[in-house]
């Protein structure tokens, strides 16, 4: 099981930086040397992830007043049974998401999931486990929701295999680790072939052509998503840290700019001006 006070140690932090902690870490994600693939996980050793470690990391980061509204309902959700105890997850995971606690949120959407298995299910389920990979930066933490994630999307892919949104999130998993890279890359460029303005197939294929030291292929990757698609804040930090890595200074200071001017949250302004005057000597 994993440590509790770790884990609402680490929340407390996610939770101050929120976006910075997203698009920091898939910096750091893109510092890895050119051409350098990340290993697939091994799935045998990741260790089992319960509802409850998922509720005190979500705990840790939620006002005395609403965890003791949560825990009421988790202990309801705990002494019912059958079609009850479903619509209770139903309600956690609501609730949860009503506080920006994916983690929890995506645990009960998974037992709804399990209990009825339809597609829209296992689609709800996947794409809160990609939300809270993206926002954890525990890397225990991240293995188990990153593989949850994959599993979720298998799960919808095998109930309708033509499902863009299936095949961008089981491709996603795949390149941040649930496989070969490039099978999941292949999958996300069928999704683009089909589905030129898919946000998340194109920011993906992005963000991997950074890891793999293509930073050509990457610029014009998010200049793309930035005019034809939609004008992001990370779509511009991307872009910013393509141009940087190229030494492009002048043309990543603007787009970090831009990102920093989309962004609007106080805590990544300070860290883009920060990056910007490094850039500037």
């Amino acid at each position: 099981m994993f440590n509790t006070v770790r884990s609402k140690q680490v929340i407390t932090i996610a939770a101050m930086l929120a976006l910075v902690g997203f698009l920091f870490t898939r910096e750091v994600k893109g510092l890895v040397k050119p051409k350098e693939e990340s290993k697939p996980v091994a799935t045998s050793n990741i260790p089992s992830f319960s509802i409850d470690e998922a509720s005190a990391i979500g705990m840790a980061s939620i006002s005395a007043n609403l965890a003791k509204d949560i825990t009421i309902l988790e202990s309801a959700y705990k002494n019912a049974s059958g079609t009850e105890q479903v619509t209770q997850a139903k309600q956690l995971a609501q609730k949860w998401d009503d506080v920006e606690q994916s983690t929890p949120s995506a645990m009960y959407l998974e037992v709804v999931a399990n209990k009825e298995p339809a597609l829209p299910n296992w689609l709800a389920a996947g794409t809160r486990f990609l939300k809270a990979f993206d926002n954890s930066v525990d890397s225990l933490v991240r293995s188990s929701l990153l593989q949850k994630a994959n599993t979720s999307f298998t799960k919808a892919m095998a109930l309708d295999s033509t499902n863009l949104e299936a095949k961008t999130g089981l491709g996603i998993t795949i390149v941040n680790g649930m496989g070969a890279p490039m099978q999941g890359i292949m999958m996300l460029r069928e999704v683009v072939e089909k589905e030129p303005k898919n946000l998340k197939a194109n920011m993906n294929l992005g963000v991997f052509a950074i890891k793999s030291g293509q930073f050509d292929k990457a610029i014009i990757r998010f200049n793309t998503i930035i005019k034809t698609i939609k004008e992001t804040p990370d779509a511009y930090f991307y872009l910013g840290r393509a141009y940087e890595s190229l030494g492009n200074k002048t043309e990543a200071i603007d787009a970090y700019l831009n990102s920093k001017k989309l962004a609007a949250n106080p805590t990544f302004s300070s860290f883009i001006d920060k990056k910007v005057a490094e850039l500037k000597n």
